[in-house]
């Protein structure tokens, strides 16, 4: 077990999370580690904060294809900037659909930022 208890990024550290690992994602932890030149609690974060983000951006996008939100909310929910989201959705094929009432919530929200 990994114990993870010190400052990343602009976050403090306020928990602790262990958890046991398959036998090769350890062996590739190692390798990441040998490669990075940096401690296992080090490349676990980093690597926990990128799948974090990216799960964040797949499901916005989601949320976006549903047409549950417009693109400007999922950059927003997705903490990325609207021009990123748009160049994640166009790598993934996902139809730009933008409608007046889309522009109208879009303005509505941008002046309550």
């Amino acid at each position: 077990m990994y114990r993870i208890h010190s400052n990343v990024y602009r976050f403090k550290m306020t928990e602790i999370i262990s958890t046991r690992i398959p036998a090769e994602v350890a062996k590739d932890l190692k390798e990441i580690e040998k490669q990075e030149e940096s401690d296992r609690a080090t490349v676990i974060r980093k690597l926990l904060t990128k799948a974090i983000k990216d799960w964040k951006v797949d499901h916005a996008l989601k949320l976006y294809h549903e047409g549950k939100v417009t693109l400007w909310r999922a950059a927003r929910l997705a903490d990325v900037s609207l021009r990123e989201m748009m160049d994640t959705a166009a790598q993934k094929g996902i139809e730009f659909k933008y409608t007046e009432k889309d522009l109208e919530e879009d303005i509505q929200a941008a002046l309550r930022e």
